[in-house]
């Protein structure tokens, strides 16, 4: 049973009488494209094992790291299109408005490169050394990489950056933004880092506090304010405070709560919902696919002060663009 089909049947299940079963979509049509390139890297015994003594954590055979990593690639790859459609569980036709494409897939059966760098107690990921050893110049100027997807390890023996950004626009990343720690190329690139030690929610959600720092670069009040809103106001929350939420990762949290999440509108007139976690199944990676299908995307048809609302995604799928053309979340109608 494929990824998609095991969400569907999850939410075959009853729900609660205040909402309505969640019904994700998919569908193979695509409106941006993020052409991405995956880089492993596998520190190894001379018995074919991922090395402990490298990693901190993780002591398990090769080949099952890398089918883990295989599997949890395709299946976070799976989750942030399906979150690309805007309110898809309740909206079957609408479309998604990014498509990931994997180039290419390196692997290294080595260590990460790492660094000494102040304020860091372990050793830091060596970002730029490891661009340096996979050409990144030649991936993102010359076949249009976007994103690069780096698999590697955390074990307390190694500090990382969930998301780290470099490109002509800055470092707008969930990083320190440090503007030397990647080449600076005439394109903008964004790099992921994974920890292959655990599973394809801590992925997405990796790239959820990437979209929540680029929107909130774009436009803190509209997105931070409107959209996210204050803990316990019933609006949308983010990665970590679904609309219920008491404290950090709150994702089970049985208490309901008056939400407009599912109708939001900038001014609050939306329709709200009385809800609780049984909306998303209480699941982390569930309450991020149904929080990212509900950002302001295709055909969303929202305003904003006499502004319409753009789809929020192309900030994500071609941000270069975005920010050439001078566009924001919400612009001025003609």
């Amino acid at each position: 049973m494929s990824f998609l089909d095991q969400l569907k049947q999850l939410f075959a299940s009853p729900s609660p009488p205040a909402s309505e079963p969640l019904d994700f979509s998919y569908s193979p049509e695509h409106t941006l494209t993020i052409p991405t390139l995956v880089v492993s890297y596998f520190p190894t015994t001379p018995d074919a094992r991922i090395d402990r003594a490298i990693t901190g954590d993780v002591d398990a055979r090769l080949d099952t790291i890398r089918q883990h990593t295989r599997q949890t690639t395709t299946r976070a790859l799976e989750s942030l299109e399906q979150g690309s459609i805007y309110h898809g569980y309740k909206n079957p036709a609408a479309q998604p408005s990014l498509r990931y494409e994997i180039v290419d897939t390196l692997e290294f059966l080595e260590p990460l490169p790492t660094w000494r760098k102040r304020g860091h107690r372990v050793a830091m990921s060596d970002y730029n050394a490891i661009m340096q050893q996979i050409d990144i110049k030649e991936w993102v100027e010359s076949r249009g990489v976007k994103e690069v997807w780096l698999w590697g390890y955390h074990g307390g023996v190694i500090d990382l950056w969930e998301s780290n950004m470099a490109g002509p626009f800055g470092d707008i990343s969930n990083s320190d933004r440090d503007p030397t720690d990647l080449p600076v190329l005439s394109k903008t690139y964004t790099v992921y880092h994974y920890n292959y030690g655990r599973g394809v929610s801590e992925a997405v959600e990796d790239h959820i506090h990437q979209i929540e720092a680029v929107l909130r670069y774009v436009d803190q009040r509209l997105f931070w304010d409107k959209f996210v809103g204050r803990t316990g106001e019933g609006r949308c929350g983010w990665a970590h405070y679904p609309p219920n939420a008491k404290h950090d990762y709150d994702w089970a949290n049985s208490n309901y709560v008056w939400t407009d999440i599912e109708d939001w509108r900038p001014d609050g007139s939306g329709e709200k919902k009385r809800l609780n976690c049984h909306r998303w199944n209480c699941d982390s990676l569930t309450w991020f696919i149904y929080w990212m299908q509900n950002l302001p995307g295709a055909n969303n048809a929202l305003s904003y002060q006499d502004r319409s609302l753009s789809n929020w995604w192309t900030f994500i799928g071609d941000f270069d663009g975005a920010m050439a053309a001078g566009l924001k979340l919400a612009n001025k109608v003609l």
